[in-house]
């Protein structure tokens, strides 16, 4: 399956795991093959639980949009997601991580060119624990870019904008006054060892953790590496934030060359159905286009 003249619909496939892995089974992919040599290699990461769904449509427009534009883009859905095998309940934050491994194994024995990493949200997590891992390889296996869609700054994050939808849910259904009762709260059950069941996901304690040690942090850079990173606003912003303006300070002083900006896009990864964000496609394919050889 690899990337070659005329290709043009994404091609659909499901990749056992890797030998030896915790988690058997098979991971669905989307590959999306350019027309002629490829110029360059991007893996997407999906973000966490209903987000990845809600997402689909747009990273699908995407992902297509870079196929146009010559990058040979492989879509994995992660253990317990989509349509891998494997429950929600199954996965340990550690099984995400190898699942990345393989799709980056996968794509670089399938396609050529610099490597990019694609993270949205939680995604953004994986793809720089990505990069660490790879920075050990050889030059050609190594991620010489993150594309990092709204990432979230840390696992802790992450985690504890997944339990406010527990709370929101309760608000709804019961009133201010059951969500104010100081009852039993997800937190307090999974600090138990208890699962806890949020939106429709069973979330263990085991990924929980996994998921709060997780941090935003850039690898030391060897070498020509580069870090896009696009926020959405409904009303964009003229700089980042001072938040976001540490997180980059911190990736420069890593030897990154950082590109930032915020585009005009909703919180489609928040919405079921949006596929709508010209401005955050057009932006992306720019960024990458303006760095990678044709």
């Amino acid at each position: 399956m690899n990337a070659g003249p005329g290709a043009g619909l994404p091609q659909a496939f499901f990749l056992p795991a890797a030998p030896g892995s915790r988690a058997t089974g098979q991971r669905f992919c989307l590959f999306h093959a350019p027309a002629g040599t490829p110029r360059g290699r991007v893996l997407y990461l999906h973000p966490f639980a209903e987000e990845l769904n809600n997402s689909r449509r747009l990273v699908a427009r995407q992902a297509r949009a870079l196929a146009r534009a010559g990058y040979a883009v492989l879509q994995i859905d992660l253990l317990g997601c989509g349509d891998s095998a494997g429950a929600f309940e199954d996965a340990l934050w550690s099984d995400w991580q190898a699942d990345a491994r393989l799709g980056l194994d996968w794509l670089a024995a399938h396609a050529s060119g610099p490597v990019w990493l694609w993270g949205l949200r939680t995604g953004a997590l994986l793809a720089s624990d990505l990069a660490t891992d790879t920075a050990t390889r050889a030059p050609a296996e190594q991620a010489t870019g993150l594309l990092l869609w709204q990432p979230v700054a840390s696992g802790p994050q992450a985690l504890q904008q997944f339990l406010r939808l527990h709370a929101a849910s309760q608000w709804l259904g019961a009133g201010a006054s059951a969500s104010a009762s100081g009852a039993d709260t997800p937190a307090k059950r999974l600090e138990r060892g208890e699962p806890v069941e949020i939106a429709g996901y069973t979330l263990t304690p085991a990924l929980a953790r996994g998921l709060q040690q997780a941090r935003l942090v850039p690898p030391v850079a060897s070498g020509a590496r580069r870090l896009v990173w696009i926020d959405t606003a409904l009303q964009p912003a003229a700089a980042p934030s001072p938040a976001t303006e540490r997180q980059l300070d911190a990736w420069r002083a890593a030897g990154w060359s950082v590109q930032a900006r915020t585009v005009t896009a909703p919180a489609f990864w928040q919405q079921t159905g949006t596929d709508d964000a010209p401005d955050l496609i057009a932006a992306t394919v720019s960024a990458l286009s303006a760095g990678d050889a044709a």
